[in-house]
C-alpha cells in the first residue's frame, strides 16, 4: 500500500521526473549540510527544551545568529503552550492511501491544539493549502479523535496549524474546520491518484528551475 509524506507530494507536483528519481529509483544526491545545519540545530534544541532536558551546554555552542533565532522561538506565545509531544511521527489513512510526516511539536491550551512548525527560512507561499498543512492537520485530527472518543466531537476540531516564521518573527495560523477537512481530503486523494497512475513522458520539458535541481546532471 502506498504511503506519502508532504515532501513526496510537493516533489511530484513540482516535477514528476524528480519524484521518479528520488522516490521510485531511490537515487540519493548528496547536498551541502550547511544548507540545513541551522534548522537542524534549532529543531533539536527545541525538542530537548520541550522535553525538559538540560540544554545549557547546547545553548553555549550556538553562534550569534542561531542564538537570536533560538531566543525568538523561546519567547513565541505558541511555543509556551502546554507541551504534548515533539519530533513526533504521525500518520493516517485517506481513502486507499496512507499519509504522514513528523511534527515539530504539538501543544495545547484549554481545548485548543496547536501544531507547531518552525521555519528558519521562508514559510510556504500558500500555507493554508500547502501539503504539509493539509497532511498534518488531517493526521492530527484523526489521532485526537481516537484518543478522545468520549469527548464531544467539536472539542477535537479545535486544531490550529502554526507556522512560526523565525526569520521575520511572525506567526501564520491556519484554523482546521469541517469544511477544510473535506477539502483537504479531496486534494490529498487527487494528488495521490495522480502519483499512483503517473507515467513518465518520453520527452521531458525543462524549465529554468531545472538548473537548480540536484538531479539536473542525470536529467538535462
Amino acid at each position: 500500500m502506498n504511503s506519502f509524506s508532504p515532501n513526496m507530494l510537493k516533489t511530484f507536483e513540482a516535477c514528476p521526473v524528480k519524484y521518479h528519481f528520488k522516490y521510485i529509483q531511490k537515487i540519493s544526491v548528496p547536498q551541502k549540510n550547511t544548507l540545513f545545519e541551522k534548522g537542524k540545530k534549532v529543531h533539536a534544541l527545541a525538542n530537548y527544551y520541550l522535553r525538559g532536558d538540560d540544554i545549557s551546554k547546547l545553548e553555549k555552542a550556538l553562534n550569534s545568529e542561531e542564538k537570536t533565532i533560538w531566543e525568538i522561538l523561546k519567547k513565541n506565545e505558541y511555543f509556551q503552550k502546554s507541551y504534548i509531544n515533539s519530533e513526533y511521527n504521525i500518520s493516517c489513512k485517506v481513502g486507499d492511501y496512507w499519509i504522514g510526516g513528523r511534527l515539530d511539536a504539538l501543544m495545547k491550551y484549554e481545548n485548543n491544539y496547536y501544531i507547531l512548525d518552525y521555519k528558519t527560512g521562508s514559510i510556504p507561499q500558500n500555507p493554508e493549502y500547502d501539503y504539509q498543512t493539509m497532511v498534518y492537520l488531517l493526521c492530527t485530527s484523526k489521532l485526537l479523535e481516537k484518543q478522545t472518543l468520549k469527548q464531544v466531537q467539536s472539542d477535537v476540531r479545535n486544531i490550529k496549524f502554526v507556522y512560526i516564521d523565525l526569520k521575520n518573527n511572525q506567526n501564520r495560523i491556519i484554523d482546521f474546520t469541517p469544511e477544510k477537512e473535506k477539502e483537504y481530503e479531496k486534494n490529498i486523494l487527487a494528488i495521490c491518484d495522480k502519483i499512483t497512475n503517473a507515467q513518465l513522458p518520453e520527452e521531458i520539458e525543462h524549465s529554468k528551475m531545472c538548473e537548480f535541481c540536484e538531479y539536473r546532471k542525470i536529467c538535462l
